[in-house]
């Protein structure tokens, strides 16, 4: 089974008065290069949401949102802050006695002054915060490991066909490519009769001359390993795992030895091929990239 490293996933988990949603979307990378977007209250999460990640991702660069909502109305509270009430307190006393003026505070008063009443969130169990986070965190990246292994298995077969299609390219040079010798002695065997008027032709000197020219347009060793890196390319696919990076590697391989191929080529019909063969292999790179 092999992953496609673009794909989306989304869930939502609603316990009691709070809810979380994560959202995931991925597209191609080098690397696995993940970034969160989440409220500042839930920060401290970062290293464990990346590390419940992993088990779904490995490479890929993934952005990942997530909005979380308290509906509760009891998510803050009032604080009496009686150090402080009882510090004005003082001061207003003192007040009165080096002032000599009546101390008509009354406590609706105090409790304007700054900081003596206070809001604040009530404390919330981070343990059960994060049971719930990670829960739809896990959801996210269950959804979007299954739209990769879907896209996955498009592009399995899609390569397989084109793969297929190249051994047909490879094939046709592997058997066209000693026919052009034999071509290419009955020319010059031709062309030496032309030009010597007569039926006598020195044997050893066009048995060299064909071998030298059979020497020079030879591409067996080169399709020999072409035939092998398509075929182990087809066994990494059905084979499955995160094989993007190898099947890149084995791709710019196969790119070489059709260039090899091409440069060799003494004939239209193998360079068309040859041509075409290269197109194919371009293609296939193409499609390794969104290979996780």
């Amino acid at each position: 089974m092999i992953k496609s490293m673009t794909g989306f996933g989304r869930c939502e988990v609603v316990s009691g008065n709070r809810k979380f949603t994560v959202e995931m979307k991925a597209v191609n990378h080098r690397y696995l290069d993940v970034n969160i977007k989440m409220p500042k209250k839930l920060n401290f999460f970062e290293s464990a949401i990346r590390a419940s990640m992993k088990d779904y991702v490995q490479r890929g660069k993934v952005d990942v949102f997530i909005s979380y909502e308290d509906t509760s109305e009891n998510n803050v509270c009032v604080k009496y802050n009686r150090d402080i009430a009882q510090e004005y307190l003082n001061y207003m006393k003192s007040m009165e006695e080096e002032f000599e003026i009546p101390n008509d505070v009354r406590v609706s008063t105090l409790a304007r002054f700054p900081e003596v009443f206070t809001m604040e969130e009530q404390v919330v169990d981070e343990e059960e915060l994060w049971k719930e986070l990670e829960s739809a965190v896990i959801g996210a990246a269950k959804g979007l490991a299954e739209t990769r292994t879907k896209e996955g298995e498009n592009l399995k077969n899609d390569l397989i066909a084109k793969l297929d299609g190249m051994l047909v390219h490879v094939a046709y040079i592997e058997k066209r490519s000693p026919e052009i010798v034999i071509e290419y002695r009955k020319k010059l065997e031709d062309k030496v009769r032309e030009l010597l008027s007569e039926n006598t032709v020195d044997e050893g000197r066009l048995l060299t001359e064909v071998t030298i020219f059979a020497d020079r347009i030879c591409v067996d060793e080169e399709v020999v390993r072409l035939k092998s890196h398509i075929e182990s390319t087809k066994k990494n696919l059905m084979d499955g795992g995160s094989i993007g990076r190898k099947l890149d590697f084995i791709a710019q391989e196969m790119n070489r030895e059709a260039n090899t191929i091409l440069s060799k080529a003494n004939n239209l019909d193998v360079s068309n091929c040859a041509i075409e063969l290269k197109t194919e292999i371009e293609k296939v790179r193409e499609q390794i990239q969104n290979i996780e």
